[in-house]
């Protein structure tokens, strides 16, 4: 079939070239560019959406709940097991010779009434009867030899904040584990025993605490951990005391007899030595506790029984 002249150049001719873009409109890769580009910021705002807040570095001020978990635990420990910790006050009033067989009279320049404070230790309410642990070695001169009148007070809190002084009297001592149980007449009920534990399966390392009152300062609380296990120190008759609980939790003059506490806030020994650097009578951090264990083998025939003749100076 024959075709027009004109209509076969029209099919023969190329197709037209498109359109040139714009003067204002970017070429076509830089478009494309331009839109990845956007993809990824609107991406990354996403992304940064999503993620989660960061913790403030120190609590909140307002108690909005931005406390540090550990540290409100502490703080819950201490407020929990401190009404059970007691501050014990060796006094001694001197005797005068010939006097009614040596019948006690008031120090002058003194305290609590005259008598004058020579030693201060730690304890703990160990039940509602009002029998109080401590260390020997904090209340040795109450089983004196005479020369000096000596009496213990024992200032205990209730879980109300309320304090008491109350005069603290020897059940028994066991020197030879350098422990000691007083007697207070307090009601049952204004008494918070401590929560006893067990020393056995501590593990090197775990968190532990010590409550007492190191120069005088009441209810101090250290922290550390257990450093070690199994040491053996010396006891006020020379004998080694086994098994003792090695911590850098600080103990230092005055912590003597107080508890170390584990994490659930159950005592675990009983505070009682400390190696100091020689001429400073700084703590080194090396500590040692009586193992709970040997306490509750040890008190309940204290509490029944007394000093033993074999313990009787």
């Amino acid at each position: 079939m024959a075709v027009h002249p004109l209509l076969r150049l029209l099919l023969l001719r190329p197709p037209p070239p498109p359109p040139p873009p714009p003067p204002n409109s970017p070429p076509f890769a830089t478009t494309r560019r331009a839109s990845s580009a956007s993809a990824a910021a609107a991406a990354a705002l996403l992304l940064l959406a999503a993620s989660p807040r960061p913790r403030p570095a120190r609590a909140d001020p307002g108690g909005g709940g931005g406390e540090d978990i550990d540290e409100a635990r502490v703080v819950r420990l201490f407020q929990e097991a401190s009404p059970s910790v007691v501050f014990i006050k060796d006094l001694v009033v001197g005797r005068t010779p010939g006097r009614g067989g040596g019948q006690a009279v008031e120090a002058e320049d003194g305290e609590e009434g005259g008598a004058t404070v020579e030693g201060t230790g730690s304890g703990f309410v160990w039940d509602t009867a009002g029998h109080i642990v401590t260390n020997y070695h904090v209340v040795a001169k109450l089983a004196g030899d005479g020369s000096a009148f000596h009496r213990c007070k024992v200032l205990l809190e209730d879980s109300s904040g309320n304090s008491y002084l109350k005069e603290g009297r020897l059940v028994g001592c066991d020197p030879s584990y350098d422990l000691a149980v007083l007697k207070v007449d307090v009601d049952g009920d204004k008494l918070r025993p401590a929560l006893i534990g067990t020393s056995k399966g501590l593990r090197v390392g775990q968190s532990c605490f010590a409550i007492g009152n190191p120069y005088g300062y009441e209810h101090t609380l250290t922290t550390g951990v257990v450093s070690g296990l199994g040491r053996e120190i010396p006891s006020p008759n020379g004998r080694p005391i086994r098994g003792a609980i090695q911590t850098d939790a600080a103990i230092n003059s005055g912590n003597s007899g107080g508890p170390l506490i584990d994490s659930y806030g159950h005592v675990i020994g009983v505070n009682t030595a400390t190696f100091t650097r020689k001429g400073t009578g700084i703590s080194s951090g090396v500590n040692f506790a009586i193992p709970i264990d040997t306490v509750v083998q040890s008190v309940p025939n204290l509490i029944v029984y007394g000093t033993s003749v074999s313990n009787r100076f």
